[in-house]
């Protein structure tokens, strides 16, 4: 494309005299090109400048052949062999160039937006990459990098740079900055060098960024934002790949899934930025149809226009472009929300581009197609205003001008001369945009159901509900008759309707009033088939629901949709909750262990819905259910501790943590999970406590740790909080229920058995109880303190010759003693949830690793050569899918899994879990990959 003889529209210039001077910095151009010059200088200050001081480039660029590819490629040609220094001015005339070229085919109409954005953001790229590179190289040729580990030849010694939100979808604006997330592939070093490559990439990171951002006399390249990556505030500039996974799997938010949509490697490694979002797909991808997402976007929709005071009525002038209503962002979240619902279960629908998504919505059914070709036209005109209001000044702004004077200059570069008519038509365009975007998160009607016929069992019951407290009132029997048939209906999926008929049956009795659980019902028809699929479904979960009756209180309070609130705020609520019922009138310590009670039972009953709706899925269920564990005995220890210490003293020494094993160590709980936890204290050198009853050191933990326990397990007027599981400390039953941290250390280092090794590869620091001593303020804490010692435990005894024998001999055991289970059973068994969890801890155990959780730990193998890669991804899978089916399994009911038992919900139920079409294509994997699973640890065990 000649740009010379390309231009199909003009701007116009707003400023005379300054159009004159761009047309002259170009005297030879022919008539059509030296007025787009004098009307692009004419309307922009930006513009006039890039013309005045590139004309003799310009002049020869404008009769090239120049597409956004060749555009790029020949302003950085031979970038690559200039110094770090030398690199910043080139890029920064790169840039000038590139924008100014863009620009001028953008106004002149020879390019279309799709290349406009393709230029930029092919500039970002080649800048980027140049940048790191460059900067990877001074640390190189310092020395300060360690060499890879035999076997690996990382690109760029493995750094890599992901391109995010608009760069990610080659959608770059005319002023965008850049949004970057620098990571590095640790698995290409070895464990000692970690710490120097960490260093060096930093560093690097840290001055490539520098170099295109700072603002110096030759301008900037790209505002550089890195603010993307995992928990910004507390880690570097550039973290480990592994470390992000880490992150992801554990605290991973749904804005962080929806802006992975766009993300894409850009720079320095991109095979190991390929593999990074390969690992990461099962986060952003659900496969489930995943509708907590429209609750998350509207939330967050609404949080933007809070923040931006973006609530009143639209006028163009002063309008946000990007972020007010009918903007550029509502169609991004109206497509990007449809994304996350339906693109688990779709790969054709993950497109990181916006008119690419939406025409993916409207092929497979997700949007009408009138809709989306409306609001792609929307969407490209709303682009090229925004370029036209950053092409003025080059500022990254997205807000319409409020004044005349400000607006002209825009209005002229659309090549317009009525404002007044330019606003109306844009005002216009936003208002449909409202209007199409607006709906998708308003509720939805109940939508007719057919009564399904009763037999005269089943209508003598249903007749009944109406003298329930529920239907009280005129208004509750008049809101339950429009929604019954549904409510009936979903019961009705049941293989054995009369079975979930009566369960809720059970559930309505309990109920004090109803109109306000119905009226949530009648305006939200979804929650219609909860309780129906909770009936119908879960005989667990309805058992659940009717023993605890109270949790739907947690639905009448509005937030029971709400996104997950993560370890951190549910601790902090339920710390505030047990204070206040501490110090309520009719307070006290047992009024406080009945409020932990229903707080726990409200959140656990909310985890197994969302589960069973499909809004989470089984790997985040484990978390939550673990998040639920370990906030109730972070809030509860403190409590006990001091009910405890009016009586004997505070705690002796420095205290004591509660670690917790098994399946609340590697946060992966199921519904019915028990607690495994160990105690152990600092004495500090304190021989007793000092109180009104003082005990000696060991017998105060000793009864502090019963008192925990009874804390936790005693049934009171709300129920039991949980099972607890005290076998894996030292010597099991024959020990002691709380130990020191020196006779811990002894009894692991010269005692302990393998098994108990493998058990501390998941152990961890759930919960502290502060002691008397105030210790030295620069020692670590006594939970970094037993990391410390878990981690030099597994290094040293992960060298023994006898783990592998000894796990052989472990699974032999568990067979024995009828642990070898098959059919529908997903944990006991060769090549099961057990087996692999258990050659994981060997894998963890032997490599010296931190890691906790089965994929981590099996990665951690891998990384330390192990096992094979190709072995480590099998077992990852069978992990991941046994998982699934024995996450399912807990929560429809508390006996051995028996499909023929479950009904057709629960059947389904598990179906959708797996991923599999029928029971038998569910039976013919299980088999397939228990048998693969079994080969491989077979093989590894010897």
């Amino acid at each position: 494309m000649r740009l010379s003889t390309s231009i199909t529209r003009l701007p116009l210039a707003e400023d005379p005299a300054r159009a004159e001077g761009a047309a002259a910095s170009l005297p030879a151009a022919g008539a059509k090109l030296a007025a787009l010059i004098a009307g692009a200088g004419g309307s922009s200050p930006y513009l006039a400048g890039l013309i005045a001081g590139e004309s003799a480039w310009l002049s020869e660029a404008a009769d090239s052949d120049l597409t956004p590819a060749t555009l790029v490629a020949s302003g950085t040609a031979g970038f690559e062999t200039l110094s770090s220094a030398e690199l910043g001015p080139a890029l920064r005339q790169a840039k000038r160039r590139v924008a100014l070229f863009a620009a001028l085919a953008d106004l002149g109409g020879a390019w279309s937006l799709d290349e406009v954005t393709a230029a930029l953001t092919a500039l970002a790229d080649r800048a980027t990459d140049l940048a790191l590179r460059a900067h990877v190289g001074d640390e190189l040729r310092r020395g300060r990098l360690p060499a890879p580990r035999a076997g690996a030849s990382p690109d760029a010694a493995g750094i890599f740079a992901l391109a995010m939100g608009k760069m990610g979808a080659h959608e770059l604006n005319f002023s965008s900055d850049i949004d970057l997330i620098v990571l590095y592939d640790d698995a290409a070093y070895a464990p000692e060098d970690q710490h120097d490559v960490r260093a060096g990439l930093i560093r690097a990171t840290r001055k490539a960024a520098a170099t295109l951002s700072d603002l110096t006399a030759q301008g900037y390249v790209f505002r550089t934002d890195l603010r993307l990556r995992p928990d910004p505030s507390v880690t570097p500039v550039c973290i480990s790949a592994s470390a992000a996974l880490g992150y992801y799997e554990a605290e991973g938010r749904s804005w962080e899934r929806a802006a992975y949509i766009k993300a894409r490697p850009c720079a320095g490694d991109l095979a190991a930025g390929a593999r990074f979002l390969a690992a990461l797909r099962p986060f952003v991808w659900r496969r489930h149809l995943d509708f907590a997402t429209v609750e998350d976007t509207h939330e967050m929709r609404r949080r933007i226009r809070d923040h931006k005071g973006l609530h009143g009525g639209i006028q163009a002038p002063g309008h946000d472009l990007k972020l007010g209503r009918g903007g550029i962002r509502e169609i991004e979240f109206f497509a990007q929300t449809r994304q996350l619902i339906a693109g688990g279960r779709d790969p054709d629908l993950r497109s990181r581009r916006t008119v690419e998504a939406l025409a993916a919505l409207a092929e497979k059914g997700w949007i009408p197609g009138d809709v989306a070709a409306e609001l792609t036209a929307h969407y490209r005109e709303h682009r090229e205003i925004e370029h036209r209001i950053q092409m003025v000044n080059d500022a990254q702004t997205h807000v319409v001008p409020a004044t005349a004077a400000a607006l002209a200059p825009v209005v002229a570069l659309s090549g317009e001369t009525d404002p007044a008519a330019w606003c109306a038509r844009l005002e216009s365009r936003l208002q449909r945009v409202e209007a199409l975007t607006g709906d998708f998160f308003a509720p939805t009607a109940v939508q007719a159901t057919a009564r399904p016929e009763l037999t005269e069992d089943q209508a003598a019951v249903v007749e009944g509900w109406q003298g329930y407290p529920a239907l009280r009132s005129a208004r509750a029997r008049h809101l339950f008759g429009r929604i019954e048939p549904q409510v009936l209906a979903s019961l009705f999926r049941a293989a054995r309707p009369d079975e979930a008929l009566a369960r809720f049956d059970s559930f309505l009795r309990g109920l004090p009033a109803g109109v306000q659980l119905f009226s949530m019902f009648e305006s939200n028809p979804s929650l219609i088939d909860l309780l129906g699929d909770i009936c119908a479904t879960s005989p667990a979960l309805a058992a659940y629901l009717a023993r605890h009756p109270e949790v739907l209180d947690a639905v009448i309070a509005g937030r029971f949709f709400a996104p997950w609130p993560g370890l951190a705020a549910l601790r902090a609520g339920l710390a505030e909750l047990l204070d206040g019922t501490m110090t309520a009138a009719e307070g006290g310590y047992e009024r406080a262990l009945d409020a932990a009670r229903r707080w726990a039972h409200e959140w656990q009953f909310r985890v197994g819905v969302h589960h069973l709706r499909g809004l989470i899925e089984a790997e985040q269920a484990g978390q939550h259910y673990a998040d639920l564990a370990e906030a109730a005995l972070a809030a509860l220890a403190p409590l006990v501790t001091a009910e405890f210490a009016r009586r004997h003293g505070p705690a002796p020494g420095m205290g004591a943590a509660v670690l917790g094993m098994g399946s609340l160590g590697a946060r992966q709980m199921n519904a019915l999970s028990d607690l495994d936890l160990l105690v152990i204290y600092d004495a500090d050198g304190t021989e007793a406590s000092e109180g009104a009853k003082p005990l000696a050191t060991r017998a105060y933990y000793a009864r502090l740790t019963q008192a925990l326990l009874a804390a936790l397990t005693a049934p009171t007027a709300a129920g039991r909080l949980y099972q607890v599981d005290m076998r894996l400390r030292p010597s099991g039953r024959q020990g002691p229920v709380a130990t020191s941290i020196g006779a811990f250390r002894d009894y692991q280092i010269n005692e302990a058995w393998t098994w108990e090794h493998l058990a501390l590869t998941r152990a961890r620091v759930v919960a502290v109880i502060p002691g008397a001593a105030a210790g030295d303020a620069a020692a670590p804490p006594l939970s970094a303190r037993i990391e410390t010692l878990r981690q030099e435990i597994l290094a040293q005894r992960g060298r023994d010759p006898r783990v592998m024998p000894d796990f052989q001999q472990m699974r032999e055991r568990i067979a024995a003693a009828g642990g070898d289970a098959a059919g529908w059973a997903p944990r006991a068994g060769r090549g099961r949830l057990q087996d692999i969890e258990l050659y994981a801890q060997t894998l963890a155990l032997r490599a010296g690793s931190a890691s906790r959780r089965a994929p981590m730990q099996i990665r951690a193998g891998l990384k330390a050569g192990l096992v094979a890669a190709g072995d480590a991804e099998m077992l990852v899978r069978a992990h991941e899918f046994l998982w699934r089916l024995h996450c399912g399994a807990r929560l429809l009911s508390e006996r051995p899994l028996d499909l023929a038992t479950i009904g057709q919900g629960g059947q389904e139920f598990l179906l959708r879990e797996t991923g599999s079409e029928d029971t038998a294509a569910l039976s013919a994997r299980l088999d397939e990959l228990t048998e693969a699973a079994g080969r491989i640890i077979d093989a590894a065990a010897g």
